[in-house]
């Protein structure tokens, strides 16, 4: 999956970027209080893309 699609999910899903890292952008879900480290890869695993989502209180 694309890095860029993976972050228009969890933008139109209601996550904010919280803070840039040196190699990870932690996102947070307001919803739930969970804040998840998104690396800044062009192309990112499905199975990490899943867990960064189900981590998050997405689908």
């Amino acid at each position: 999956m694309k890095r860029s699609e993976l972050i228009r999910q969890l933008l139109q899903a209601g996550c904010i970027l919280l803070r840039h890292g040196a190699r990870h952008d932690i996102y947070l879900n307001p919803a739930t209080g969970q804040k998840q480290p998104v690396p800044r890869h062009n192309e990112i695993d499905e199975t990490l893309a899943r867990h960064i989502k189900k981590y998050l209180g997405l689908s």
